[in-house]
């Protein structure tokens, strides 16, 4: 059973007659018995709400930041029908603007209520329990009752940099045009024959051609298609830090979306692994058409872990994992000690095999502090933002120097940036 404001506003009327009218303890009997008397008389009346019966259509999946909807379908299956309220419930982080429904079910029939929301963290979202309060004719007292009803809305990463992809499937075809060179190298594969012009390299002339077609031919080669690109995600403790609002952690799941849906269309095969202290998630072998589809799916349920990275375990994995020579992009931070201590003393053992690429979020609140001289607070804040960029810059070159290609970008050229790295690296036949 369940009371509503109506009937504490009736007891506070009541209670005025008392004292106005009757001031006595009949008086104070009377309207007590004519309260009671009405809350039965709605409890009586007020639909049932036990054999009410539950089913969920909708949304499973929506990107973060995007609206999804969910529509619950109530059907009563009793003589009497059902008047009052329905609360669906779901987590805070779905964003449901309204999670209470007005509600009447006639006898024998069926009504639909639509839940909208607007996630603000990405992973499964699971609907909570679905109560239902059934209000009498006087709408002062009614049945409630609660059911459980399965349903989960999983929020995949937001891939903002999706509006880039065309801009880079289009410089992906001009360097498809371009890219023609006459020398062979590793990472290129034969592409076709022409006649030999001034100024060519002369170990390109194809002889066996050049005697069947009476003119000098010379080979053309091309950066070769199909390489093996392993995308490695860093989920310790760094990753949890906020950039612009934004988790370090999502910033790099927009940049590897973005270079692999590039990669996939240039034919490379491209997979997946996240780790912290273990492997947390990965994707293997994944077609180019499913590929992207399944690093979203991979991705949607990773949260930072709160632990330090594990390097060498990581290195081995990614060794087991990349059997021949592959570019290896590894999505981490660059904390001076994190990886003087932990990447550096194993960074050999992946260079010696591996062309590697290290892409990490850069803090443009730090540039801002480090210009700022107006006050005295000001200075030494700027001269402990330009120290901790100081060590990141040091820490970058000490990374080169191991033959690795660093790629330090704030949230919103990160991206972009790391793609551009990849096509660059393809243009130049080192993949």
């Amino acid at each position: 059973m369940t009371l509503t404001g109506r009937t504490a506003l009736v007891a506070a009327l009541g209670a005025l007659v008392v004292g106005l009218l009757l001031p006595s303890w009949t008086g104070v009997m009377a309207v007590t018995v004519l309260i009671a008397v009405a809350v039965a008389v709605d409890l009586a009346f007020a639909g049932p709400v036990r054999p009410l019966s539950f089913a969920r259509s909708g949304d499973t999946t929506v990107r973060l930041g995007e609206a999804a909807s969910v529509t619950l379908t109530v059907h009563n299956p009793s003589g009497r029908r059902v008047t009052g309220m329905l609360r669906d419930a779901w987590p805070p982080s779905t964003g449901t603007a309204a999670q209470r429904h007005n509600l009447a079910v006639p006898p024998g029939e069926g009504r639909r209520v639509t839940t909208h929301m607007v996630p603000t963290r990405r992973g499964d979202r699971p609907a909570y329990r679905v109560t239902v309060r059934s209000l009498g004719p006087l709408g002062l007292a009614g049945r409630q009752g609660s059911h459980t009803v399965p349903w989960t809305v999983r929020v995949l990463p937001a891939f903002p940099s999706r509006r880039l992809l065309p801009s880079k499937l289009e410089r992906l075809r001009e360097l498809d045009g371009r890219s023609a060179v006459l020398t062979r190298g590793r990472g290129t594969e034969f592409d076709s024959l022409r006649e030999y012009v001034p100024g060519d390299d002369v170990r390109s002339i194809d002889w066996r051609a050049t005697a069947r077609d009476q003119s000098v031919v010379v080979r053309t080669w091309r950066p070769e298609r199909d390489r093996h690109i392993l995308v490695v995600l860093d989920t310790a403790r760094t990753s949890a830090g906020r950039i612009a609002d934004a988790p370090r952690l999502d910033t790099s799941m927009d940049a590897a979306l973005l270079l692999t849906a590039v990669a996939a269309r240039a034919g490379d095969r491209v997979d997946f692994l996240a780790h912290d202290r273990r492997v947390r998630a990965e994707v293997r072998g994944a077609s180019r058409t499913t590929v992207l589809p399944s690093f979203v799916q991979a991705m949607a349920l990773l949260e930072p872990a709160l632990v330090e990275s594990d390097a060498p375990h990581l290195v081995a994995e990614v060794i087991r994992r990349a059997k021949r020579r592959s570019l290896v992009v590894l999505l981490t931070g660059l904390d001076a000690e994190a990886v003087r201590e932990g990447l550096l003393p194993v960074l050999p053992q992946l260079t010696s095999r591996h062309e590697v690429v290290i892409a990490a979020v850069s803090d443009p609140a730090l540039t801002a502090m480090a210009g700022e001289r107006g006050t005295p607070e000001a200075v030494y804040a700027a001269a402990a933002a330009e120290r901790e960029l100081h060590e990141r810059r040091t820490t970058s070159a000490e990374l080169r120097r191991h033959g690795v290609t660093v790629v330090d970008a704030p949230p919103g050229d990160l991206a972009s940036r790391l793609t551009d790295t990849y096509l660059a690296l393809k243009l130049a036949s080192r993949l």
